[in-house]
């Protein structure tokens, strides 16, 4: 079994900042891609940037947004400033974890709000 738990999410006014965490934990071999994606309400769920050897992100987040890991405690954090009401969503941290049994899949965390007001 392998679990993310996320923390981190609340309500902010624009132009603020949050930080998320994400933490996995279980069977866990290998820890390969960590990201976050968000969705917000009527949305698909998007991308918000990843991180493996090199980081990535969505176009509307760049240089507002920095995704980090700690590899010796299975975390990864997505540093948000400058936040925008556009930016209110679930935010959900995923994983792509090899675990103890060999066995590789993508997993998610279960979500926290975030939710910016003008």
């Amino acid at each position: 079994q392998v679990q993310l738990a996320e923390s981190g999410g609340g309500f902010v006014q624009a132009g603020g900042s949050l930080r998320l965490s994400c933490a996995a934990s279980g069977n866990i071999f290998v820890i390969n891609a960590m990201g976050w994606y968000r969705q917000a309400p009527g949305k698909q769920r998007e991308l918000v940037a990843s991180i493996s050897d090199s980081t990535n992100y969505a176009d509307s987040v760049k240089d507002r947004f920095t995704i980090s890991r700690d590899n010796a405690k299975n975390t990864v954090y997505l540093q948000m400033n400058n936040l925008k009401p556009d930016d209110t969503a679930v935010y959900y941290c995923n994983a792509n974890i090899l675990s103890v049994t060999l066995a590789l899949r993508n997993y998610w965390g279960q979500g926290t709000q975030v939710t910016v007001s003008s």
